[in-house]
């Protein structure tokens, strides 16, 4: 991802590192937006990445998109079981294709 990545301290409340945050949105295996935003209060666009930390385990994290060249992550986790299909779905469509 060739944006600026700024956080918030809510980010790193369960122990995920700058690094490994950083890493995840260079390994990312889902990306997609799950809010779209609102104008009238300034909230950005919400969306949902996993992807890989250092040591290959998946993380999710939640960010906004600022603007064009600027995104704020506001929370970071080992992965939870509730997200892990998402990446199945994926992976089972690219089989598909090939």
């Amino acid at each position: 991802m060739d944006v600026g990545i700024r956080f918030s301290e809510s980010a790193f409340k369960h122990k995920i590192t700058m690094a490994d945050i950083r890493w995840a949105f260079d390994n990312v295996l889902y990306d997609e937006q799950l809010y779209e935003g609102d104008e009238d209060t300034d909230i950005g666009s919400k969306h949902l990445l996993i992807g890989f930390d250092r040591n290959a385990n998946h993380l999710e994290i939640l960010y906004n998109v600022i603007d064009e060249e600027t995104i704020r992550v506001f929370h970071a986790m080992k992965c939870r079981d509730c997200f892990l299909p998402l990446i199945n779905d994926i992976r089972s469509n690219l089989w598909q294709q090939i």
